[in-house]
């Protein structure tokens, strides 16, 4: 999967847009709108992007599920090395630190990741503060260059405004 970006100028122009994208048989629920004003966004029926695409919640889960996994295990082995208070660590409290090393590093993360911007979507901050709408737009790597071609066609004041190479692993 990957994710285009489009910016709409006006609401009307979003209307439109998000009605091509559903006539090209894009899903719904894989198209997600960003802008000042949600409760236009809801008025006009248009999908409104959640928590997930506003926030980076993802990529700070995954970081701390891969630092909290490391720092568990590192002290797991150092739990088995040092023995304090003559205590054996066997295999199984050994997984038990570090599964929850990773947990606790990933559910930590998330609550930081949460409070922060999406720092894909710096770069549109100035439109969308202006009162434009930004469309995330995720389709299979096989339909960009029709979507792109439809864009382009039909709706030339959007603009393509870029891509991501992957889409994150929970959308």
């Amino acid at each position: 999967m990957r994710r285009l970006y489009f910016l709409a100028p006006h609401i009307n122009s979003a209307k439109a847009i998000f009605h091509d994208l559903l006539l090209a048989r894009v899903d719904d629920h894989h198209v997600h709108v960003v802008s000042k004003n949600e409760s236009e966004l809801v008025k006009e029926d248009l999908p409104a992007a959640t928590l997930l695409e506003k926030t980076d919640l993802v990529p700070a889960f995954e970081r701390g599920l891969v630092i909290g996994f490391a720092t568990g295990l590192a002290l797991s082995f150092i739990g088995v090395v040092m023995t304090p208070f003559d205590i054996q660590l066997g295999g199984a409290s050994i997984l038990a630190i570090t599964l929850f090393g990773a947990f606790f590093g990933a559910w930590v993360s998330s609550m930081i990741g949460i409070s922060l911007h999406n720092s894909h979507l710096e770069g549109f901050e100035n439109a969308i503060a202006k009162g434009e709408y930004l469309f995330i737009v995720d389709i299979p790597k096989s339909r960009m260059p029709e979507i792109t071609k439809l864009m382009k066609r039909h709706h030339p004041e959007a603009g393509n405004e870029g891509s991501d190479p992957t889409m994150p692993a929970f959308p």
